[in-house]
């Protein structure tokens, strides 16, 4: 069984970045990143294949870029102009049904 390890996620103020990284134990041909905000139900924001073809969900594109190196065995998630709205724990996943344990991004003054 693949195993998934994010990294990352941390406090930011509105307006800043993180990158998120998400390192998988093998190669998983489609990996992305969902996120559960307190409360509400996990949600997708983007996701990979291995030859680079991105997803994304519809209000995620203009602020969040996904990426990754197949050498490494890494997916990253680029967040920029985050909003508060973006507080949520962000879960790797790779296809169909691997995911990490998650990492927590708080965006707030």
């Amino acid at each position: 069984q693949v195993q998934l390890v994010e990294s990352g996620g941390g406090s930011v103020q509105p307006g800043g970045s993180l990158r998120l990284s998400c390192v998988a134990s093998g190669t998983i041909f489609t990996m992305g990143w969902y996120r559960q905000a307190p409360g509400k139900e996990r949600e997708l924001v983007a996701t990979i294949t291995y030859g680079g073809f991105a997803n994304y969900a519809d209000s995620m594109q203009d602020r969040f870029t996904i990426f990754r190196d197949n050498i490494k065995n890494t997916i990253y998630l680029q967040m920029n102009s985050l909003k508060p709205e973006d507080t949520a724990v962000y879960y790797c996943n790779g296809s169909p049904n691997v995911w990490g344990k998650g990492t927590l991004v708080t965006v707030s003054l």
